[in-house]
């Protein structure tokens, strides 16, 4: 058994955001039951934040590795109060495109710092579940892993030109968003053929020529 505590503020927060519309509050108490599939990563995501929070703290020290956990979390809660609808209408390509400008426009602004889905919603003034759908049609993918490819990138990038001698692994890639830092290191070794470490280890003008 395990808990999530929100206050009705973030809870009101995270409707308009995630589902785009405020998650009320019954007067009594009452039980919900997610599909299958839903409830499962948010029991995942917890079992794994308990088991962070045990065995490597230090990784959850990190602002940016604590938030982005946080930002998972919320995610996964909100799809288990969420039920299923469908946003699409007769206008819902041109919508969708006008979406999609927006949000490149705000990932290119972000520069080097990790940018969430959450905040992209916030500044949009969409759900996370249209967001999904325009990612899904105009890059053949969800906004997360959009922006987690994205976070790996500017990884490998600040790897390469980092000090092995200062830099770390774990320090280059707390700070870029990821916490879960084995599953990190297999995604990264199957887009680059490399560990992060042999990277960090590289000369950096081989990086430079290869990029």
């Amino acid at each position: 058994w395990g808990t999530i505590s929100l206050s009705l503020d973030a809870l009101a927060a995270i409707g308009i955001t995630m589902a785009g519309r405020e998650f009320t509050t019954p007067e009594d108490v009452t039980t919900e039951t997610p599909e299958s599939g839903t409830m499962e990563r948010l029991r995942r995501l917890y079992a794994t934040a308990g088991r962070l929070a045990t065995t490597a703290p230090d990784i959850l020290a990190h602002p940016e590795a604590a938030r982005s956990l946080e930002h998972d979390l919320a995610r996964a809660l909100a799809a288990c109060l969420e039920p299923e609808t469908n946003e699409e209408d007769a206008s819902a390509k041109r919508r969708h495109a006008a979406i999609m400008r927006r949000f490149q426009a705000l990932v290119a602004a972000s520069c080097d710092r990790p940018v969430y889905t959450t905040d992209l919603c916030a500044a949009i003034g969409v759900s996370d579940r249209t967001l999904e759908i325009c990612c899904r049609e105009h890059l053949g993918m969800s906004p997360q892993k959009y922006l987690r490819l994205r976070r790996i990138q500017r990884v490998r990038r600040a790897l390469a030109l980092a000090d092995p001698r200062s830099g770390t692994v774990t320090g280059i890639a707390t700070a870029h968003g990821f916490w879960e830092l084995g599953r990190f290191a297999g995604v990264y070794r199957s887009l680059y053929g490399e560990s992060p470490s042999q990277t960090l280890a590289a000369d950096p003008a081989k990086f430079s020529e290869s990029a």
